[in-house]
């Protein structure tokens, strides 16, 4: 915020130029934008999953899969159940044994079906309670 003292006019007064610095400014304002960055939290997409223990396994583990179709009918190990309340029937089964002695559910989407249809079956899964879950099937969508 300093004055300058310009050149004569041709009337010999001189003026003064009033500019402001604004280095100092810009200068105040890095500094604010480096400490503002530098104080946001990190923003973290995680999703908590239980990954379980490895260890021997002496015998095979019971398999269900449970296929959706492009129009979104689910099937349960080959035979088509009628509605969401099946669906529901059979996660609240499987649910409803203790996690070592549950079986394993392989679902498996048609690579055409809505993701709700999909998001149904895995969300019927998770208020049920069951545990050893995975997708199957993911080859058919490398193309």
């Amino acid at each position: 915020m300093g004055m300058s003292v310009a050149t004569m006019t041709g009337n010999g007064d001189a003026e003064p130029v009033m500019e402001v610095n604004t280095t100092p400014l810009i200068d105040v304002m890095l500094v604010l934008l480096v400490m503002l960055i530098i104080t946001i939290p990190t923003q973290l997409h995680s999703i908590g999953l239980n990954i379980g223990q490895g260890g021997k396994q002496t015998q095979k583990p019971v398999v269900h899969t449970v296929a959706i179709d492009f129009d979104g009918t689910v099937s349960w190990d080959g035979q088509v159940l009628a509605d969401r309340a099946a669906v529901d029937t059979k996660m609240h089964e499987v649910g409803a044994l203790a996690e070592a002695a549950q079986p394993e559910l392989h679902i498996q989407p048609n690579k055409l079906v809505d993701y709700s249809a999909f998001a149904a079956v895995m969300a019927s899964a998770q208020r049920h309670g069951v545990k050893k879950m995975g997708v199957t099937g993911n080859e058919q969508f490398r193309s």
